[in-house]
């Protein structure tokens, strides 16, 4: 029997009359890479402005909040005062990375239920300049984040976890090295093409695989990079969103699943909760895979990108290596994926769903510069949090997918 969880609630048909209800209005990114002097409150401020701004709005219209920090268990608050805000709705959820892709969904209802009418979410951290030392953070997240199982034996988190992942997929499907090199080469060619890309330089495969090991079989190149940077979006009712300043972007679909917290909890290493909240996400749309434009997923580290491609349905289990083989996810390639460069070699500072959300945006409303996708309606953007634990699924398309 398998021990994958099988949830009987069919959390897609009770959202489904959500679907492109509610559209991002602004978006926007503030000091990506280094933002030497800065905190992570000023990242998240000046980030907040510009999307604000973006949209076409002031401040004094934001009535809802959504902002989470790794390092402060009442983040919002802080942020509320610095933003000089007061909303009627507030959400602080926090579960890591994919954190800023799950607060779409109850902002969409709080929208629909007429208890706000603009939703503000936003992250920034100082991550790669902050003068708070590494051992600190560390001890910080381990006494707001217990993992008794795994705490005692004190692995290198979270890269061990990421690499006990990739081992077994190599072990039980036969991906190989080059294959999951093939992911940063693929991060690094996207990011070539985008101004504010933290690495642009050429990559090879062969520079990824002798690059220094850091917990095998992955390398420093096969893990995102430690930096800075503020990201914000905003949220407005799409009949609202049509009058503001910038292109709707219509949340077709959002779903959040977790199986796990501790990777030694995992039922299957090589099976992700976003096989449940893609196909979710996706049928709250009425779309699938097949549909997608482009996908914008959390690659921490190379082995991600392989099991979201296949826990989201671009290909089978077992084959996401073959999948990005050959440039396949690169420019030119089957498959648009990270079209930013993302965490491998964009923008990463503690958490990057926020980014990848980002991103999708700016494809959709055609303003992606050289890294502009010819055909850009859907995408499916895909986060990532703690050791392959909360995993959330959003989709999204422009006005022609309504």
């Amino acid at each position: 029997m398998s021990r994958i969880p099988q949830s009987t609630f069919d959390a897609a048909a009770v959202n489904r009359n959500l679907r492109g209800r509610v559209a991002i209005a602004g978006a926007a990114t503030y000091g990506c890479g280094e933002a030497p002097g800065m905190d992570d409150m000023t990242l998240l401020v000046r980030a907040a402005q510009a999307a604000v701004a973006d949209a076409g709005l002031s401040m004094q219209d934001i009535d809802g909040l959504a902002t989470c920090s790794v390092n402060a268990s009442m983040w919002p608050m802080p942020v509320i005062e610095h933003l000089g805000i007061n909303p009627t709705y507030v959400d602080g959820t926090m579960i890591g990375g994919s954190s800023f892709i799950a607060h779409l969904l109850p902002a969409m209802r709080a929208l629909e239920a007429g208890q706000c009418k603009a939703v503000l979410v936003c992250y920034g951290s100082a991550q790669r300049s902050a003068t708070f030392g590494r051992k600190e953070s560390q001890a910080a997240r381990r006494f707001l984040d217990p993992q008794p199982y795994e705490q005692p034996y004190e692995p290198v988190l979270p890269v061990t976890a990421y690499a006990l992942a990739a081992a077994r997929h190599m072990h039980e499907f036969g991906t190989t090295r080059a294959q999951l090199a093939e992911v940063a080469v693929a991060a690094r060619a996207w990011a070539q093409k985008n101004p504010e890309a933290f690495m642009r330089d050429p990559l090879s495969i062969d520079e990824v695989l002798a690059a220094r090991p850091i917990a095998s079989p992955l390398t420093v190149r096969d893990c995102c990079l430690v930096t800075d940077g503020g990201g914000a979006i905003v949220l407005t009712r799409a009949d609202r969103a049509r009058d503001l300043a910038r292109p709707p972007v219509y949340v077709l679909g959002n779903a959040t699943a977790i199986w796990n917290r501790q990777i030694s909890c995992m039922p299957d290493l090589t099976i992700t909760s976003a096989a449940q909240s893609g196909a979710q996400a996706f049928a709250m749309a009425g779309l699938q895979a097949k549909d997608m434009d482009m996908a914008q997923v959390y690659d921490a580290f190379t082995i991600n990108t392989i099991l979201f491609l296949e826990d989201l349905g671009f290909c089978a289990k077992g084959e996401g290596g073959a999948f990005v083989q050959g440039g396949g996810i690169a420019p030119g390639g089957r498959l648009a994926v990270n079209t930013n460069g993302g965490g491998l070699s964009c923008v990463h500072p503690g958490m990057y769903g926020i980014f990848a959300l980002i991103e999708a945006v700016r494809q959709l409303r055609g303003e992606a510069g050289a890294r502009q996708l010819a055909k850009h309606d859907t995408a499916v953007v895909h986060g990532n949090g703690g050791t392959l634990s909360s995993q959330s699924t959003a989709v999204l398309g422009t006005a022609e997918t309504l």
